[in-house]
């Protein structure tokens, strides 16, 4: 998939299935919204009003209240690539949360998960 294709998907849509893979390993929506809080500095309401006005996903980082500067412990693969190697900025955002989400679905403790 091309990343111009990811980057103008809709937050809308993409949060169900990160909220879904989590939930499908006995994990709870609200601990994905804590990751996602963690990563972009949004609060429960941004998030919110994010799924709610279709902001596309590339401009859901962009727009990124406080990205967290531990995001670059972040390491391991998602879908066969290195994260810590992506070499587009706003890709590596994305498979950040990507990456937080297989571990929280992995039953990673959530302290080591925000890398705390």
């Amino acid at each position: 998939m091309d990343h111009q294709k990811i980057y103008s998907m809709s937050f809308g849509k993409v949060y169900p299935l990160l909220v879904a893979k989590a939930q499908k390993k006995g994990r709870t929506l609200e601990e994905v919204e804590e990751v996602i809080r963690w990563l972009t500095g949004y609060d429960k309401e941004g998030i919110t009003s994010a799924i709610d006005s279709s902001v596309q996903y590339g401009d859901f980082f962009r727009n990124a209240p406080k990205l967290n500067p531990n995001r670059k412990l972040i390491k391991g693969t998602v879908c066969g690539v290195r994260v810590e190697t992506i070499e587009e900025p706003l890709m590596q955002e994305i498979r950040y949360l990507d990456k937080l989400v297989d571990e929280l679905a992995k039953g990673k403790a959530m302290d080591k998960i925000l890398r705390g």
